[in-house]
Parts: structure tokens; sequence; C-alpha cells
């Protein structure tokens, strides 16, 4: 059976200290996703980016801002 693609929420980074800084803050706070490589769509960044629930994002970009971690954007994109 195909995978099925849906609705995801990406946030790419400039960096790879800041995409592996990223994945810590997410985990110490209980956030769901996980890093991915780039989708092929976005060609911008350090070739990682994390990939969540859409309805997720508002939580993940709070905790990047207060733990003070850049990050390049958000996309939604469908993979």
């Amino acid at each position: 059976m195909p995978l099925r693609k849906k609705p995801a929420c990406v946030i790419a980074f400039s960096s790879t200290s800041a995409a592996m800084a990223a994945e810590a803050c997410f985990q110490e706070r209980g956030l769901p996703g996980r890093i991915i490589p780039l989708p092929r769509e976005i060609s911008e960044g350090c070739g990682l980016s994390w990939k969540a629930d859409p309805k997720d994002e508002e939580a993940l970009t709070k905790a990047l801002d207060d733990a003070g971690i850049a990050y390049d954007r958000t996309y939604l994109v469908t993979i």
C-alpha cells in the first residue's frame, strides 16, 4: 500500500548547528516532530529541517524564539 502524502509544517534552518539546537529544544519541551532533509521544493538553508503537524507550528516557533534559536522560515508542504 503506497504512503499517503499529507500536509506538514516544515521549519528550515540556515545552519546544521541551528537544526541540532532546535531538535534538543523541542525534545526538552516534549514537542512533536523530527529532523528531515529539506524537501526539494524548498531551496534554502543548510539542507536540514524540522517536520511536524501543521497544528504545532505556533508552539514550535515560540519555543525557538524563546530559546533564541534562529530559523529561516516555516513552510506548509504536502509530503
